[in-house]
């Protein structure tokens, strides 16, 4: 499946959280130890909507690719 390395994840993270896609704050975790939850925000939710759509539309693309190949 899918892999994030801790290197990637958190540069990420930063990223959209600078971009005001998401906000993050400090709590506990389910076993008591601090921890860091993100949580998209309102413009977030509209970046991500863009973004599934142009995710959409390139699976098209390469879906018609694939079907001529």
């Amino acid at each position: 499946m899918l892999r994030v390395q801790q290197g990637s994840l958190y540069p990420a993270l930063h990223r959209l959280e600078r971009r005001g896609w998401i906000k993050a704050k400090w709590g506990a975790s389910e076993n008591n130890r601090r921890a860091k939850f993100y949580e998209l925000t309102k413009s977030g939710r509209r970046q991500l909507q863009a973004e599934e759509g142009a995710w959409r539309k390139l699976t098209v693309a390469v879906g018609q690719v694939l079907e001529t190949a």
